[in-house]
């Protein structure tokens, strides 16, 4: 590799250390607050996530909302029945398929936290322009697609 290569690699590198560093302090302040706020719920972040999905998609399985999150059944599992513990979501057994929807407290709890939460992410990225939130949701797609 010639010297200028080697210098363009090494800036490449550098830059994609940069951008990271970047994007985890700003998850790491926007997840703060979040967790912030779950907090006045008594909800973690994955039960809210939990909450959230299972709001938005009633009726799903344990597997589908593993697909939806990322995480393994076994997790789904456990959040599950803390939830349900807590009253927020149930199980309803559909043929073989125990499908997940959200009790009356859950369907309480999910019509007030979702909006304060989407204000909340509002206000985080209020520094931005609409203009540039589209980009950056672009950007992150494209990302996020590239890295499957």
């Amino acid at each position: 590799m010639k010297h200028d290569e080697q210098m363009v690699d090494n800036e490449a590198r550098r830059g994609a250390l940069v951008a990271w560093l970047r994007l985890m302090r700003v998850f790491q302040k926007i997840d703060r607050k979040g967790a912030e706020q779950m907090r006045c719920s008594d909800l973690s972040m994955a039960q809210f996530d939990v909450l959230a999905q299972v709001g938005k998609h009633d009726g799903l399985t344990q597997q589908e909302l593993a697909d939806h999150l990322l995480v393994t059944k076994g997790n789904i599992s456990q959040l599950i029945e803390k939830m349900e513990q807590r009253g927020l979501v149930r199980r309803c057994a559909q043929g073989r398929t125990m499908r997940l929807s959200l009790t009356e407290k859950g369907h309480a709890l999910y019509a007030s936290i979702i909006p304060a939460h989407e204000a909340m992410l509002a206000r985080q990225l209020a520094a931005l322009s609409p203009e540039e939130q589209r980009q950056l949701r672009t950007l992150l797609t494209k990302l996020d697609h590239a890295l499957d």
